[in-house]
């Protein structure tokens, strides 16, 4: 007797296009989870995986894997969309969501700098909840707005090619070494007691408060342990910052390479720095692209240090914010864990280069 067989499922093939429309739903970090899992089910199916095992890997029941296959194989890209639904029909025209995005986008109230949504709802005579809805269909948040600062460095490219290989491929003997400076760290303490959290209730603390002085903090993040040298001088000139190359010096293992990544500060600069480190040739500065801090891998601990430690930090000295601050470094390199970068210089330029595009294009339109 010969066994039969079920129901063969279809087979999925795309064409490129198709191919990269999935591959940018799965990746949009605003898209429905509903369209992103049904874009990575025919991804999957497309990979020559069964529905079985399609299940499995996104987490769903093998049946609903067969329905999405079966509905794209036979309406392509529409058949990804929901049917529509029983119920009231639309009383708004696509018109008018287009004129509700078109206001949002190209013109802003008389006296405001910005639309609300009740300020909108009046302008189009729409009711404010569906003007929300429209919003939060097509991602428009007029009330937030955020800040962009692009390197003018003319060395930028040569730059995040040189540090980004330091992090992904550090060289053979060699010590890594991120350093940088959080000057004017303020000690403050409030006017009054800080009342602590208790059930249903915050942390209270008044707004005003008192300075008890600054101080600067230096301090070198090993890229390869996470390990941490840190110390705090009243000032940050270059008598200081030479002061710490003098720490690091002592504390470093002898006989390695030292690779120093910092920015462009005056300090970092000057005759005597520069004479000291001409007489280590051991020691090789890689000065990061100007308004660039952020491939500097050393401020992402400094944000950590303040969001942990000195945001809501009370002190009445500088010797008591100094002795916390040391503190908190030991704490962190008893158990030091390195930062994992995952970019590739490729991978930053090319997105510099979008963003940039993506900028030039909007002033054209404005223009």
């Amino acid at each position: 007797m010969t066994p039969t067989r079920g129901r063969q499922a279809p087979v999925v093939e795309l064409s490129e296009e198709e191919r990269r429309f999935l591959q940018g739903q799965v990746r949009r970090h605003r898209v429905a989870r509903s369209m992103s899992e049904r874009c990575r089910i025919i991804l999957r199916c497309a990979d020559g995986l069964t529905s079985k095992a399609v299940a499995a890997e996104v987490g769903v029941h093998e049946h609903t894997v067969g329905k999405w296959r079966r509905r794209f194989v036979a309406d392509r890209l529409d058949g990804l969309l929901d049917d529509p639904r029983p119920g009231r029909p639309r009383t708004i025209e696509d018109d008018q969501v287009a004129m509700v995005i078109e206001r949002t986008l190209r013109t802003t109230p008389a006296d405001a700098t910005h639309w609300s949504i009740r300020s909108m709802a009046k302008e189009v005579g729409l009711s404010h909840t569906t003007v929300r809805r429209i919003w939060t269909a097509f991602g428009l948040q007029p009330h937030r707005t955020e800040t962009f600062k692009l390197s003018t460095d003319p060395l930028f490219v040569e730059k995040v090619r040189d540090i980004i290989g330091l992090y992904l491929s550090p060289p053979d003997r060699a010590l890594v070494l991120c350093v940088d400076e959080k000057s004017q760290i303020q000690a403050l303490d409030r006017e009054q007691p800080v009342l602590p959290m208790m059930p249903g209730m915050a942390e209270r603390r008044t707004h005003n408060y008192i300075r008890h002085g600054t101080t600067s903090l230096f301090a070198a993040l090993d890229v390869a342990s996470g390990f941490v040298i840190g110390k705090c001088y009243k000032r940050h000139r270059a008598k200081e910052f030479l002061a710490f190359l003098k720490e690091i010096d002592a504390r470093v293992p002898e006989g390695l390479d030292i690779h120093i990544i910092m920015d462009n500060y005056a300090t970092h600069k000057t005759k005597t720095i520069r004479s000291w480190l001409a007489r280590r040739p051991h020691y090789h500065v890689h000065f990061t692209p100007t308004s660039a801090s952020w491939i500097n891998q050393v401020e992402r601990w400094f944000a950590e240090l303040t969001r942990k430690q000195l945001q809501r930090g009370v002190h009445t000295s500088t010797t008591q914010l100094e002795a916390d601050i040391r503190a908190f470094i030991d704490r962190h390199n008893e158990n030091p864990k390195p930062y994992r970068w995952t970019k590739s210089a490729d991978e930053i330029l090319a997105a510099v280069k979008r963003f940039c595009q993506k900028t030039e294009k909007t002033l054209c339109v404005e223009l």
